[in-house]
């Protein structure tokens, strides 16, 4: 493993995956999530892990997908490289999960922490889904489940503009559990892991893929909608400027083609 950590028994039934690129602020490139599907493949078939936590640092859960990675990629590049097919691993991992947040949980970040069961924050975390401003959409979900989470008005403010939720305003919408001194983020989410893992193994499992039919039953035919308008901002002169203006640290200029 490169990019992440991981720890098999952090606690006792409870598994520590850390999103490990900090010069990067843990910008989710594809080998990282291939290490992260990896790992829980594991844990999904280790019988003493009963509770997987994931996080990144006090600085950044996933500020976002790695830009660089793919601001020369056209729209045939991006359907052919499939970079999100990884994440359903995610969808399918029978065991709970739970997001540890501090610091910023952008795009894929933010898409990333939505996809976890649960979601324990620190007063540092800042969530939001700032696409728009480099020329493209959501497209690991972000225009699902941030809908879902805070309702149809707020999603298409948050993101039409790209703004960020603070760790407060995201207990608000119900997009987090709680929120904790920076210093207790990971103490609260193992302290809940704790609770869930002393839970029949077996009934959790049955209750997370109950819990998730009633929540995704119509999620497939948006999440593939979503997709393929996420391949289309590549055909598009803005997403090239909004990218290249990104990984050359100036302002972008979008004209709408």
């Amino acid at each position: 493993m490169e990019f992440i950590k991981v720890t098999e028994q952090y606690q006792p039934g409870i598994a520590l995956i850390q999103l490990n690129r900090p010069k990067e602020l843990n910008a989710l490139n594809k080998q990282l999530m291939e290490e992260v599907r990896d790992a829980l493949q594991a844990f999904d078939k280790n019988d003493q892990v009963r509770v997987i936590i994931i996080t990144g640092n006090e600085q950044a859960f996933a500020a976002g997908a790695d830009i660089k990675q793919m601001a020369d990629k056209s729209a045939i590049d991006m359907l052919l490289i499939d970079q999100f097919s990884t994440w359903d691993q995610i969808r399918k991992t029978k065991k709970p999960i739970i997001a540890a947040v501090s610091g910023f949980a952008l795009g894929g970040g933010c898409e990333f922490a939505m996809t976890c069961d649960m979601i324990i924050a620190s007063e540092s975390a800042k969530f939001g889904q700032p696409e728009i401003k480099i020329g493209t959409i959501p497209g690991a979900g972000g225009t699902q489940r941030l809908t879902k989470a805070v309702g149809k008005a707020k999603a298409m403010e948050l993101i039409l503009t790209g703004r960020f939720l603070s760790a407060e305003e995201a207990h608000f919408y119900g997009l987090v559990n709680k929120v904790v001194p920076v210093e207790m983020y990971l103490h609260e989410a193992v302290e809940l892991a704790k609770e869930i893992a002393r839970m029949s193994p077996v009934a959790v499992q049955l209750a997370k893929e109950a819990i998730n039919r009633s929540f995704e039953t119509q999620l497939d035919e948006g999440l593939a909608f979503e997709r393929k308008n996420f391949y289309l901002t590549f055909a598009s002169e803005d997403q090239k400027e909004g990218m290249n203006a990104f990984v050359e640290k100036r302002k972008p200029e979008f004209k709408g083609r």
